[in-house]
């Protein structure tokens, strides 16, 4: 069992009895209801070996079984209680199973902790209360409980899904309608599940309990999610890590992509750095591929369950259509899945299978093949290949398993390379029995549609280069000194550095202290009160002259007062006019996640453009420059239209800087943003131009 978040006693509580239970009582077993009944008939018909009790308190027999009244009157305690009652009554089955002995339960009914009733706020705190007191173990409620495969224990009420059979995906889903559609058509396309479980609202068991589960079973070898809201996410992030380590990839759909983050308020890198953001940022920590859609989930678990990892992420195409590859050109493009460059060996002895005059390039066209032979000797050649990594073969799965004719020669070049061979199809298409056995025959999945195909196979890389590995930890933070009045030598101790400036009361000191600094200068308005300065008509440039910086003052007195008539105006800040390409740093306490690091493009369109990267703190030195690659202002930074390319080397070093200051001031500072940092020609360094911080109260 994994130990806790901080090296102490584990943070997971245990869902053993509710994923394999020895035995089991369904409470409110009923002809009538159509639940029970069809858990009832999964558990029998799929030959459940456990012993399964019926409770029931008006009916003295049910499917022509002995019923009991409740569970406190069985002759003997059982693993798990699997309870379909009504909400009013979920409480007193409780404290019966409790009083029984009974491990643990899963509740099915609504209305118990969930929406905004007062009747469903008291019974959640009621069922609550009887866990922490008796120590039974809850799942759910508003679930619809689960399904684990190699044990044949069906407690899902959905008999066709029941029938599929067992395999190495870990599935669990807070939604439980949403769980059956997945499986449903997952399992159609050929995924096959461990365990598919729905957790409901989690008013004791979470989703970070059941993955610490799936991580040390030794048939689950990927996990997937759908992922409403993260209950305890310092122990999820924990649990994430034990599967990162343990090689089991974790694919995951969350909602809420869309909402409005509740720090938009506060500051530019918290509108851009919404609570979405912060959650992408955490799986890019923790290996966690996070899929767009339902859709995508199929694709890239059918991707994963090849069991192979790739060793980097260039894939060789090999299609049938030159409509496939001009497609392909497209998306390859939109989700930056690298193209590898076939080595001139490769290019000679693809040749052979192209038409005359056409030279092989990558993605490959090379017709429909005469033969599944030839098709299979063509992949070889490409798996061959030492740039490529991946082989994605443009096929479409036969209705009919007679249609191929010869299955193992493809197996054959599968089993002859230790690559992903993946098939693809360029979209959509039905699918029967006998295509999947095709599919199981020939050993490599088959996905549908260019772009899912793309990310499918990116996130096979993606997990790879992490595999294994522990994601970096956070120390805890220690005390700080840091104040307004010494913020600005600390910063220049971790190498960020503002423009000349001074502090004036009036206008007339700040044409002096301008003409001291030396024109051109910036004026800005100075108050506790006003965060934003330029939305406040607060910041005025290019002034030359003491004249202009006079009326400069009042011009900016005025537009303040009229933006926030309630500010104490403190004076006007004097700054040297500096110019460059302008970037925002930032660094925030995220009230899910931990402290993020934010890069992007600076400058009064911050928010409006959103070029911006986030990741999790603590960040490495290829950390920042990936996050600076990865942004469309890379290609200003870089020289753009025969601009001379700017210090990206001294901008590295002031984004380190800050991320560490941030860590080491975290317990004063919650939220700090440069914005602009403005980035000078190569050579010339950086300069931190206006530096807002919300400090922490207390």
């Amino acid at each position: 069992m994994a130990q806790g978040t901080s090296g102490g006693r584990s943070p997971f509580r245990s869902v053993e009895t509710i994923m394999r239970p020895k035995s089991v009582a369904i409470v409110g077993a009923s002809e009538r209801g159509r639940w029970p009944s069809d858990i009832y008939g999964s558990l029998k018909e799929h030959g459940y070996a456990g012993k399964v009790w019926l409770v029931n308190p008006r009916q003295t027999e049910v499917y022509g079984e002995q019923a009991f009244a409740s569970l406190r009157d069985l002759p003997e305690p059982v693993d798990h209680a699997i309870v379909i009652v009504p909400g009013g009554a979920v409480a007193a089955v409780l404290e019966d199973a409790a009083a029984r002995g009974i491990k643990s339960a899963t509740v099915y009914a609504g209305g118990v902790g969930d929406g905004a009733s007062e009747i469903s706020r008291q019974r959640g705190e009621a069922v609550q209360e009887i866990v922490a007191r008796t120590g039974l173990r809850l799942s759910g409620p508003n679930c619809m409980g689960g399904l684990s495969y190699r044990e044949k224990y069906f407690a899902y009420p959905n008999p066709r899904l029941a029938a599929l059979q067992p395999g190495s995906v870990g599935g669990l889903f807070q939604s439980g309608g949403t769980l059956q559609f997945y499986v449903s058509t997952a399992g159609a396309r050929g995924v096959r599940f461990s365990y598919a479980l729905s957790t409901g609202n989690e008013l004791d068991l979470d989703l970070a309990d059941y993955i610490n589960f799936l991580v040390d079973d030794e048939h689950t070898k990927q996990i997937v999610l759908f992922i409403e809201g993260i209950r305890r996410p310092e122990v999820f992030m924990a649990a994430a890590a034990r599967a990162l380590q343990a090689g089991k990839p974790i694919l995951a759909v969350k909602t809420g992509a869309t909402a409005e983050s509740a720090h938009a308020a506060a500051s530019h890198t918290g509108a851009i750095a919404s609570d979405y953001e912060a959650y992408l940022a955490m799986c890019d920590r923790h290996g966690i591929i996070n899929c767009g859609s339902l859709d995508d989930l199929v694709e890239t678990a059918l991707a994963f369950q090849c069991g192979r990892r790739p060793k980097g992420p260039r894939i060789g195409w090999v299609t049938t259509s030159g409509g496939t590859v001009d497609l392909l050109y497209d998306y390859v493009a939109e989700e930056k899945s690298p193209l590898a460059q076939f080595t001139p060996e490769t290019m000679t002895a693809i040749q052979p299978f192209m038409q005359e005059g056409i030279v092989p390039k990558n993605p490959l066209d090379v017709g429909i093949p005469s033969t599944m032979q030839a098709a299979a000797d063509l992949c070889s050649v490409v798996a061959n290949d030492p740039n490529v990594d991946i082989v994605a073969w443009a096929n479409q799965l036969p209705g009919k398993k007679s249609a191929w004719s010869d299955l193992q020669v493809l197996r054959t070049m599968m089993e002859a390379t230790d690559k992903p061979v993946i098939g693809f199809a360029r979209m959509a298409y039905q699918m029967g029995p006998e295509a999947i056995e095709v599919q199981d025959a020939v050993g490599f999945p088959f996905l549908q549609g260019l772009p899912a195909t793309c990310r499918a196979l990116n996130a096979l890389w993606f997990h790879a280069a992490r595999a294994g590995k522990a994601p970096a930890q956070l120390e805890r933070a220690p005390d700080s000194g840091v104040t307004p009045a010494n913020l600005e030598a600390i910063l220049a101790g971790y190498g960020i550095h503002g423009p000349k400036s001074g502090l004036a009361a009036t206008a007339g000191e700040a044409a002096v202290l301008a003409r001291t600094i030396g024109f051109p200068v910036v004026l800005k308005i100075q108050s506790a009160d006003i965060l934003h300065k330029t939305e406040a008509g607060g910041v005025i440039l290019d002034l030359r002259s003491e004249g202009d910086v006079s009326a400069a003052a009042a011009q900016l007195f005025a537009s303040a007062k009229t933006a926030y008539p309630n500010a104490k105006i403190d004076g006007f800040l004097v700054q040297e006019m500096v110019s460059g390409i302008e970037a925002i740093a930032g660094a925030r306490d995220d009230a899910l996640y931990g402290p993020m690091l934010l890069v992007g493009a600076g400058g009064i369109l911050v928010e409006l453009v959103k070029d911006a990267a986030l990741k999790m703190l603590p960040v490495s030195a290829d950390d920042i420059s990936s996050m600076i690659d990865g942004l469309k202002l890379s290609n200003l930074l870089k020289g753009y239209r025969g601009k001379p390319p700017a210090d990206i080397g001294a901008l590295e070093q002031a984004i380190s800087g800050l991320a560490k200051f941030y860590l080491d001031h975290r317990a004063a500072i919650a939220d700090i943003e440069i914005n602009p940092l403005i980035v000078r020609p190569q050579g010339k360094g950086v300069c931190a131009v206006d530096v807002r911080v919300i400090w922490k109260e207390g």
